[in-house]
C-alpha cells in the first residue's frame, strides 16, 4: 500500500498529466498567414478555436501601397496555410512568398468568383482607373455578400485540407456563418430599397465598390480607379466635380484607406454633402465600428441608407 508520500507523487503526475491536453491543444492550432483583415475575419469564423492567424496588412492598413516585413517572411515560413484574395489585389506577395521560403498551400478565396473588369465594371465608371496596378480585373470580391460566401466556403475547403481531423468543425463554422451572411444580406438589400432610386449614386475615393454597385444597385463614381497607388488627376477631378452638379449626387463619402483631402476638395466645389466614412478595403480595429466583416457591411450600409434616403435640408 502506497506511503503518504508516494500518493502525493502520484497525485502530481496525474495532475501534469491532466494539464497536457490543453497546453499541447495550444500548441497545435493550425497556423494560418491572412494576407489582410477581411481575409482574416472569414478565417476566425470559419476557424475558430482550431486556427491561430496571422493579418499582414491589419486594421485600416491599405493592402494597395504595404510594404512587407521581414516579420511576414518569418509568418508565412511558420504558416501551415497562406489565405490571400487573389485577383492581383496583394502585388507584393509574390516577393514575400519567395524570400520567405514557405511550402504552405495559398488558397485564393477568390477561386470560382467571376471577376469585373475593373475600367467598366458599372455605369459611369470613372475612367481615372485605366492603367491601375491589379490588372484588368476588380479584386475588391468581397464588397458582394454573395462573394463573400464563396470566400467563406473556399477557406473551409483550404483548411479541411490543411487539417482533416478538424473538418467537422470547419464545416459547422461555415454554415452558421453563411446563415449570417444571408441574413445580412436581406438587410442590405432593405436600406437600398429604402433610398428613392434616383437618389442611389455617390462619390467614393477609390473604385472599391463595383461588385456593392452590380449587386446592390447603387452607383458609386470614384476618381481614382480601384486602386490607391495612382493619384487622381486635376482632369480626374474636374470631371468628377462637373458630373456631381450635372447628375446631382447626393453624397460624397471617405473611406477609411485612403487620403480625405480629395473628397473633401469635390465635395467643397460641388456642393455635395459629406457622408460618413465607408470602409472598403480593410477592417477597423476591434473597438471601432468595422471589426468585423459583417460588422462593416451595416456600417456602410447605414451611412449610405443616412446620406442618401432623405431628401436636401
Amino acid at each position: 500500500m502506497p506511503n503518504r508520500r508516494d500518493l502525493a507523487a502520484y497525485l502530481a503526475a496525474g495532475l501534469a498529466l491532466a494539464m497536457l491536453p490543453s497546453a499541447a491543444f495550444a500548441q497545435e492550432k493550425l497556423p494560418v498567414v491572412a494576407s489582410f483583415s477581411v481575409l482574416a475575419d472569414f478565417v476566425k469564423q470559419v476557424g475558430g478555436d482550431r486556427v491561430g492567424v496571422t493579418t499582414l496588412v491589419g486594421p485600416d492598413g491599405d493592402a494597395h501601397v504595404y510594404s512587407p516585413t521581414p516579420a511576414d517572411a518569418k509568418a508565412l515560413a511558420a504558416a501551415k496555410l497562406v489565405v490571400v484574395n487573389g485577383l492581383h489585389f496583394e502585388g507584393w506577395l509574390p516577393r514575400l512568398v519567395k524570400s520567405s521560403g514557405t511550402k504552405a498551400p495559398l488558397a485564393e478565396a477568390t477561386k470560382g468568383i467571376t471577376p469585373l473588369a475593373a475600367d467598366d465594371d458599372h455605369e459611369d465608371h470613372g475612367k481615372a482607373g485605366h492603367g491601375h496596378a491589379h490588372g484588368h480585373d476588380d479584386p475588391h470580391a468581397w464588397q458582394s455578400i454573395a462573394n463573400a460566401k464563396v470566400y467563406v466556403a473556399n477557406i473551409r475547403d483550404a483548411l479541411s485540407a490543411a487539417d482533416p481531423a478538424g473538418k467537422a468543425a470547419y464545416e459547422a463554422n461555415a454554415a452558421a456563418y453563411l446563415a449570417q451572411l444571408d441574413a445580412l444580406e436581406g438587410e442590405v438589400k432593405a436600406a437600398v430599397a429604402r433610398i428613392p432610386a434616383e437618389r442611389r449614386k455617390a462619390i467614393t475615393t477609390h473604385d472599391a465598390f463595383g461588385y456593392f454597385v452590380k449587386a446592390y444597385g447603387i452607383d458609386f463614381i470614384a476618381p481614382q480607379g480601384v486602386s490607391t497607388e495612382a493619384e487622381a488627376s486635376a482632369k480626374d477631378v474636374a470631371r468628377i466635380i462637373r458630373q456631381v452638379k450635372t447628375q446631382k449626387i447626393p453624397a460624397v463619402f471617405l473611406e477609411n484607406v485612403t487620403n480625405p483631402r480629395l473628397v473633401e476638395q469635390i465635395a467643397r466645389e460641388s456642393g455635395a454633402k459629406v457622408g460618413g466614412k465607408l470602409y472598403s478595403d480593410a477592417l477597423s480595429d476591434a473597438s471601432g465600428p468595422a471589426g468585423t466583416y459583417i460588422r462593416m457591411m451595416k456600417h456602410n450600409i447605414s451611412e449610405i441608407e443616412k446620406a442618401l434616403a432623405a431628401g436636401p435640408a
